[in-house]
């Protein structure tokens, strides 16, 4: 159920009833010549709007914008700092612990929003002892993709427009994804970009990291559907919690 079309008058008895609050979160950056600009944004609202009908919750408004300081100066790319990505998202939840919500699921679609999230998280766990605050970002993904992948990981925790994410892309959103366009770029990341900030490009001029032909429906649909059962499935053990 999307909370932004609901109405003042019957909104407070919803929250009451719902308990959970579903952020999705993504970000404006380059995907290749294949995925688009908001690729981050259409997986997160997806993958929202997928788990808000297995626990019954709202969900927000899609935040558009994100931490994206690797990709910032390719085209297209719209960069916003942690500090202020940390700032939105506790006057956020402050908001929501106020409106009567004690569970608040954010469905992050892009892997550099994590920091600020858990940051946000902490800040919000001191402030409200009893406000549960959850920042997903596709769970038990690592255990499937041994089974899906057909090329080896560029990197031990980056996919990006790559075989992974564009196979998610087919699932949630195959509207938007143009295989005709899909490249295989398998950059040599070295490993001091792990120790040292290093723009990506650095070392791909195409910020596609891996082989995105590769991609197929069926890889992203068990990568969702893995996702999905495994946040479902702690949001109940929460809300169970608290009845």
């Amino acid at each position: 159920m999307k909370f932004e079309y609901e109405n003042s008058f019957e909104v407070k008895h919803k929250i009451q009833e719902r308990k959970i609050a579903i952020l999705p979160i993504g970000a404006i950056e380059a995907h290749g010549p294949h995925l688009p600009l908001s690729t981050d944004n259409i997986l997160a609202e997806r993958l929202s709007e997928k788990l808000a009908e297995k626990v019954h919750a709202f969900v927000l408004p899609t935040l558009p914008y994100g931490q994206v300081w690797s990709l910032r100066d390719f085209p297209g790319s719209i960069n916003i700092s942690n500090e202020s990505l940390i700032s939105v998202l506790v006057d956020i939840g402050t908001s929501l612990y106020k409106q009567g919500f004690r569970i608040w699921a954010i469905v992050n679609g892009h892997l550099g929003n994590q920091p600020a999230l858990k940051d946000a998280a902490r800040v919000l766990y001191d402030r409200f002892q009893d406000f549960k605050v959850f920042y997903f970002f596709y769970p038990g993904m690592n255990a499937i993709l041994k089974d899906v992948r057909e090329t080896q990981s560029v990197h031990s925790t980056y996919f990006h427009a790559c075989e992974i994410e564009t196979s998610i892309m087919l699932y949630l959103a195959e509207e938007h994804t143009n295989m005709d366009k899909a490249i295989c770029d398998i950059p040599n990341i070295p490993e001091s970009a792990d120790f040292t900030s290093t723009p990506w490009q650095k070392f791909t001029n195409t910020a596609v990291l891996g082989d995105a032909t590769l991609a197929t429906k069926e890889k992203g649909e068990k990568i969702v559907e893995t996702a999905i059962e495994k946040m479902a499935a702690m949001l109940r053990s929460a809300k169970d919690e608290i009845a």
